[in-house]
C-alpha cells in the first residue's frame, strides 16, 4: 500500500495509509500514514463501534489538510477500548480438564466440545444476524469430524470436489476457530479478543487439538500440508516458546 500511495501521488492523487505495524511503515515510507495501536485485522479499532471508527477515519483524513511530506507518520493517540478485558464475561461452558496428548481421546473431546457450543453459537448468530463460519460448506460437526480424523492419523480425502484435502483441512480449522470464538462472544458482555483467545487456546479441547494436530502434521510428507499447518493453523502469538 505504501508503494501504491507513491504511484498515486505521482498522478496528483493524495493518499493516506493506515499502519498497524509502525516499523513497517517507517521502512516502506508511505507519503502519509496514520499509525494505530490496534491488533492486526482491526485497522479502525473495535468492530461495531461506529463512533470510535469514525474518529480514526477523520484522524487519517485530517492529514490531507496538514503539511506535505515527503513522508509523514502520525500516531493515533487512543487505544482500542475493547482491548481491556470485560470482567462480566463468562465462557459459554466450564471447560473440563482436557486430557493428555493422545490423539484418539483428544479427537473425541474436540467433537464433543463442538456439540456443547451449539446453543451459544446459535445465540451469537441470532444476536448479530451473521456468521463467519462456512468456508468448508460443511456442517460444523462434520468439520470437527474431519479435523478429528486427521488428528487420529487417518488422512481422510477431501469431502468436496475441486478442493484438495489440505485446503479443506485449512478451511475446517478456520471454521472451527470462528465457531468457537463466535459462541464465546454471545451475550451482552464484550470480551476482549485476548480474553477469547486465552479461552480458546488455553482452556478448550479444540485449542489443544489444533496444537496437537499442527505438531503431528509438521512432519508430514506432503509439503503443501506442512506449509498450511505451519502458517495457518495456530496463530504465531499462540505457539509455545522455547
Amino acid at each position: 500500500m505504501s508503494a501504491l500511495g507513491h504511484y498515486l501521488e505521482e498522478d496528483g492523487i493524495a493518499t493516506v495509509s493506515i499502519a498497524l505495524i509502525r516499523p513497517q511503515a517507517e521502512n516502506t515510507r508511505p507519503p502519509r500514514a496514520l499509525w494505530v495501536p490496534f491488533e492486526l485485522g482491526r485497522p479502525f479499532g473495535p468492530p461495531g463501534d461506529v463512533v470510535f471508527q469514525k474518529g480514526v477515519l477523520l484522524a487519517a483524513l485530517s492529514m490531507l489538510d496538514e503539511g506535505d511530506g515527503p513522508v509523514r507518520i502520525v500516531d493515533f493517540p487512543d487505544d482500542d477500548p475493547r482491548a481491556l478485558p470485560d470482567p462480566n464475561w463468562q465462557a459459554p461452558f466450564v471447560a473440563a480438564a482436557v486430557g493428555g496428548d493422545d490423539a484418539e481421546p483428544l479427537a473425541a473431546e474436540l467433537q464433543a466440545e463442538v456439540l456443547l457450543l451449539q446453543d451459544a453459537h446459535q445465540r451469537w448468530a441470532e444476536q448479530y444476524n451473521r456468521t463467519t463460519v462456512g468456508l468448508t460448506g460443511l456442517p460444523i460437526a462434520e468439520c470437527a469430524r474431519y479435523v478429528a480424523d486427521w488428528l487420529s492419523g487417518k488422512a481422510p480425502p477431501s469431502p468436496r470436489d475441486g478442493f484438495s484435502a489440505p485446503l479443506i483441512l485449512r478451511f475446517a480449522v478456520d471454521d472451527l476457530k470462528a465457531y468457537c470464538l463466535e459462541a464465546a462472544g454471545a451475550g451482552t458482555a464484550r470480551p476482549s479478543s485476548r480474553q477469547l483467545g486465552d479461552w480458546l487456546w488455553n482452556e478448550t479441547a479444540t485449542g489443544k487439538a489444533l496444537h496437537a494436530l499442527r505438531k503431528r502434521l509438521l512432519a508430514h510428507e506432503d509439503e503443501r500440508l506442512r506449509l498450511i499447518v505451519a502458517n495457518f493453523m495456530v496463530p504465531a502469538a499462540r505457539l509455545p516458546t522455547g
